[in-house]
Parts: C-alpha cells; structure tokens; sequence
C-alpha cells in the first residue's frame, strides 16, 4: 500500500504524540509490562516507522514500564532437515550458524516490530532459538532469563512471567490469531490429543572464545500446525485462536479502540490465559493425558 492510501486511511500522518493519545485511551498507561502485536499498515502512515511506534509505547508505559514482543528465529533450520539426504543434513550440521540473541533475526512473518525491539538499545532477547521473546524496559531482564529449552511456551516462559507480572497483550491492527500468548494456554490445558514436536537446532553453550557450539534437541507443543485438533469446534477454514479471542471479546474480556486507524485490542495476560485454558479443556475435553507426539529428527 502506498504512502497516500496510507495518509488516507488515518486521515494524515500518524505521529508519535497521536500514537501516545490513542494507546492512552485504549487503556495503556504508566508502568505496564505489555506484549504487542503490531500489523503497521493498518495504522496506517506512521511518520518514522517502527521507530516512532516504540517511542510512542515507551512514552506511555514511562520507565517503570516494559514492552515486549514475539521473535522467533527467520533463519532457524527447518524442523525436518533430519528428513533430507544424509549429505546435506551433514552440511548444515557442520556449518550452520549457532542462534545469537544478538545476531539472529527476529521471525519476518511477525513482522517489522520484533526485529527493531530485539535491536533497541537496552532490549533483552530470550536464549531460546526457536520460541525466543525480546522485551525493553524496567522487567525486560526477569521476563527474558533462563527460558526453558523443553516447553517454551509453558511454564518458567516469559509467557509465564508476564502473566506472573500482572501483564497486557495489546493487538494494534494486528488479526487476532497472532495472539502469541494462547500458545501459553495451550501448553497449560489438559485435553485429549495434544501434539508435540521434537526438533534439534544449533546454540553456543558458554565458555572462552564466545563459547562451544552444539546441536540441542528441543521438545515442545507443536505450535506450527497446531497443539490439538481444532476442526471439531471451530468454522470450516477459521483460525482456533482466532476463534477463542472472539468468543473471549464477546464474554466482555478485553478492551476495543482505534489506534491511527488501526481497530485495536488491549487484553489482560492472565485473564486470556484463563480463557484459553478453560475453552481448550471445555471444547475438547478435559482431563486426559498428551496424545500424539511429532518427530521431528
């Protein structure tokens, strides 16, 4: 989309002072520890790009605040190389990159806001390769520490933290199956047939010289294709989370604004969570033990 359709979108350029007003009154406010989900051109022209937005969040969030963000790894060996002729598994075993918090990027398909968090002066990224998270601000070092290599999503996750913390999940623009934070739920619902991957991806382990590295496997839900079946109770061609989140807006959980253009959403951590948990184990089943697992190498 071109920088006029976006100008007319918002009616003018969105500034970071007319972010800073928006989120302000969606609900946003000093000292909250917030995980944003960001899909910019529905704001439409933001003057300064991800820059401009992150100063706006900051400012409203002050010093004692944190925002925090979804990362991923873009360039992480796929989960089945393990399946590939043994010649080529042993090239990248040999010289595939170790993933750096530092170096590695963020996932492209969240979009441009993780990468610019995850460089931001002061920003905390996760040690995790596949699931890693980056946060800003006051929290950022207690959220990111020492996140588990087995179940990322689950317990000990920054997920986990941010909930501990009292924190919000704010969607601006961005569709609502990116709700990251349901991955959390899923790792914590008890229902029939929840799917797991193992997978094995390259870290450094500490020591002199940057420190040694290896190939680690890695268990986790299969948040890919999805930790359970979800054709059963949900629309033909409906995303579950998707799916949840309206059924969480209509219960009167969450708040609804326009940020630039942008319909937002701002969420409290624990209650989605809550949600999650209890719609999973209600429309699924409750109470039965995990059913299939993925190898993935």
């Amino acid at each position: 989309m071109d920088e006029l359709a976006l100008l007319k979108r918002a009616g003018g350029p969105v500034t970071r002072g007319r972010l800073s007003q928006d989120l302000t009154a969606l609900g946003l406010t000093d000292g909250d520890t917030v995980m944003f989900h960001t899909r910019m051109s529905a704001i439409g022209y933001v003057a300064g790009g991800p820059q401009t937005l992150i100063g706006a969040l900051s400012d409203v969030v002050g010093e004692r605040g944190t925002l925090m963000v979804t990362c991923g790894w873009n360039d992480a060996p796929p989960y089945d190389f393990t399946n590939w002729p043994q010649a080529w598994q042993d090239a990248v075993r040999a010289e595939h990159p170790a993933y750096d918090p530092e170096l590695s990027e963020a996932d492209h398909d969240n979009g441009r806001l993780p990468e610019a968090l995850r460089r931001w002066p002061g920003a905390v990224r996760s040690r995790h390769p596949d699931a890693s998270f980056a946060a800003l601000g006051a929290a950022a070092t207690a959220l990111m520490a020492d996140h588990p290599w087995d179940e990322p999503h689950g317990p000990g996750s920054p997920l986990a933290r941010l909930v501990a913390a009292g924190g919000r999940v704010l969607m601006l623009g961005a569709p609502l199956d990116t709700l990251t934070l349901l991955h959390h739920s899923e790792a914590l619902a008890e229902a029939p047939g929840k799917r797991f991957v193992d997978y094995q991806q390259p870290i450094r382990v500490d020591g002199e010289g940057g420190g040694e590295r290896v190939w680690r496997r890695f268990h986790d839900i299969d948040s890919s294709d999805g930790a359970f079946d979800y054709s059963p109770v949900v629309l033909e061609g409906q995303d579950p989370f998707e799916a949840i989140a309206q059924d969480m807006l209509a219960a009167g959980i969450g708040s609804r604004g326009t940020v630039g253009a942008a319909d937002s959403y701002l969420f409290e951590a624990g209650e989605v969570v809550d949600f999650g948990v209890t719609w999973i184990e209600r429309k699924l089943g409750q109470g039965a033990d995990a059913g299939q697992t993925g190898e993935a190498g």
